[in-house]
């Protein structure tokens, strides 16, 4: 089970904060790059478990959950509720987005990575929070080895942000994300009805006139030696849901019963995983998903998630229609959504967090155990959930 969780990485002789870090992307486009250097070279333990091909990764047809045959809708309904329960991921088909608008957004997206490595560092961001964030890896000012992806990352909700470079972006990035809004709410209506509650029912406990948005792409250059390079460790998403549209270069993999599965590419669909805060709010019925990003040799792979939360002051806690006692008590304990985020944020180390073998039994808690120890205990003792937990991690890790 090490396998599923980033591996410890490399402790390199040099101080990886005194290396000059520029893009991947620039680093990739080297006419002499033969070999990765060494400080983005991972243990060759993190590629243990390699991921299989599944075509049994549930497809959603979003047109029927909004059909006016009613026995079509309550079908699609069960559909999508069967999806979150049994995966956590659905590929969304019929999904009212054009191709067009698709084709344009990952278009202007990749024209901002075309920018100088000047130009793009003009948007560097600093804390979690920021609402305009552009970088390389994780925080390479820390990193002990680096992640091969540069990424922007961008507050679109309640209010949008957007790098005034290039020219047009703003312009595509809003009406994309307009877009999605209005899909995310629909698909919230669904999820609600298939926990058995009102339709309106998470749009309304979770503030959804205020959600926090945030588009975030994600730029992996072909790589020389992906079996070496890491594009993001295994982590799960921390708002309600996440919808993650590519540029056709596949390299998203999902853990399931136990192995990854390659999430291969449907043309012009959405995938889409539940997150924590959905698994919060239905008291563990709905998880949220370990997921990763590989890269590859031949062609630069651009993910852009669009990940839903809560508004920031949001009380997140079980629906109480769903804990009705024994045997369905509140597994969760209530956290502030913008401290959750801050919390988890704020234990990670060294970038990176992994599992042990001593802390597994950590992966079979409920969230508010985690948390509860981990202000009980000290990060030196043998069990560090903290560091370890799959829900501890990065929050910049909103990618696929």
């Amino acid at each position: 089970m090490d396998a599923v969780c980033p591996v410890s990485p490399h402790h390199q002789e040099a101080n990886s904060s005194k290396l000059k870090i520029a893009s991947v992307k620039t680093l990739a486009e080297s006419s002499n790059l033969a070999s990765i250097p060494s400080h983005y070279a991972y243990t060759t333990s993190a590629f243990v478990d390699q991921a299989i091909h599944d075509d049994s990764i549930p497809v959603i047809d979003f047109s029927l959950l909004s059909s006016s045959n009613p026995d079509q809708r309550s079908k699609a309904i069960s559909d999508l509720a069967k999806a979150c329960e049994d995966w956590g991921f659905f590929m969304l088909i019929n999904h009212g987005v054009p191709e067009s608008r698709m084709k344009e957004t990952v278009e202007a997206l990749m024209g901002f990575f075309d920018l100088t490595d000047e130009e793009k560092s003009e948007f560097e961001g600093k804390h979690v929070l920021d609402p305009l964030r552009y970088g390389t890896s994780f925080k390479a000012s820390v990193d002990k080895v680096f992640l091969w992806r540069d990424f922007l990352r961008l507050t679109v909700h309640p209010k949008f942000h957007c790098p005034a470079k290039p020219e047009g972006l703003s312009k595509v990035l809003a009406e994309y994300s307009g877009a999605l809004r209005k899909l995310v709410r629909e698909l919230l209506k669904g999820i609600s009805e298939g926990l058995g509650l009102e339709p309106g029912y998470i749009n309304e406990a979770m503030n959804m006139d205020s959600s926090l948005q945030i588009l975030a792409a994600n730029l992996y250059p072909a790589c020389p030696q992906p079996e070496l390079a890491m594009g993001l460790p295994s982590h799960s998403d921390y708002g309600l849901l996440t919808i993650l549209m590519q540029n056709g270069v596949g390299g998203l993999e999902v853990y399931h019963d136990g192995k990854w599965v390659k999430a291969d590419l449907i043309p012009n669909a959405f995938v889409v995983n539940t997150a924590d805060q959905l698994e919060i709010m239905s008291n563990g019925k709905y998880k949220s998903v370990l997921h990763r990003a590989v890269v590859n040799n031949k062609a630069a792979r651009l993910s852009i998630p669009f990940s839903t939360g809560p508004s920031l002051d949001t009380v997140v806690v079980p629906a109480k229609q769903l804990v009705d006692g024994e045997p369905n008590q509140a597994m969760y304990i209530s956290m502030n959504y913008k401290d959750y985020m801050e919390f988890k944020q704020s234990k990670v180390i060294d970038g990176i967090s992994y599992l042990n073998q001593k802390s597994n039994i950590f992966r079979f808690m409920p969230i508010s155990a985690r948390i509860a120890l981990s202000r009980s205990r000290d990060d030196n003792e043998v069990f560090r959930p903290i560091r370890c937990m799959q829900w501890v991690v990065p929050i910049e890790y909103s990618g696929k």
